[in-house]
């Protein structure tokens, strides 16, 4: 084996494992964040909901949609949507309505008890940003770089899922 194919195993393996590395650290940031929302509401005194409930009434905000378009823009796994979504509607969270051309879909929106939960979580989100950038921790160039690399990670994921079945 010469030196130069030595060196590429060696720069292989190092990116296998960093990618390895940040896999692990995204499914660490999603659980810790779905943390952080329960610390909060129990802190407020919310009990009621679960932060996965609490992220979906967030990523809602102020739309009307349907369980499929919220599956299409990438927010949720099928039944886990349906589930949740019947949770907030049943709790007071959410209205929901029959659509007049196709009436096996349904559509919600947020109640004003949803829209206090979806204010809860903003003002949440508002206090990280600003400690992120208070402490030093993340600068706009920083999370613009985190957000462009992440997204490019998600267009080549999506690619892999379209082309390779």
């Amino acid at each position: 084996m010469s030196f130069h194919s030595s060196m590429e195993n060696g720069t292989e393996q190092s990116f296998m494992a960093d990618y390895l590395d940040s896999l692990a650290l995204v499914e660490r940031l999603h659980r810790l964040l779905l943390d952080v929302i329960k610390d909060e509401f129990e802190r407020v005194g919310v009990i009621e909901i679960n932060a996965v409930q609490a992220l979906l009434l967030f990523n809602i905000g102020d739309n009307e949609v349907t369980a499929g378009e919220l599956k299409t823009r990438g927010y949720y796994q099928g039944s886990n949507v349906s589930y949740n979504l019947k949770k907030l509607v049943d709790a007071g969270y959410m209205h929901h309505q029959r659509c007049e051309i196709d009436r096996r879909s349904v559509r919600v929106r947020l109640t004003d008890r949803g829209r206090e939960i979806r204010d809860v979580i903003s003002a949440l989100f508002a206090r990280h940003a600003e400690g992120l950038q208070a402490k030093g921790v993340l600068g706009e160039d920083g999370i613009e770089q985190i957000t462009h690399a992440l997204r490019r990670v998600e267009r080549y994921w999506t690619d892999q899922i379209r082309y390779i079945y």
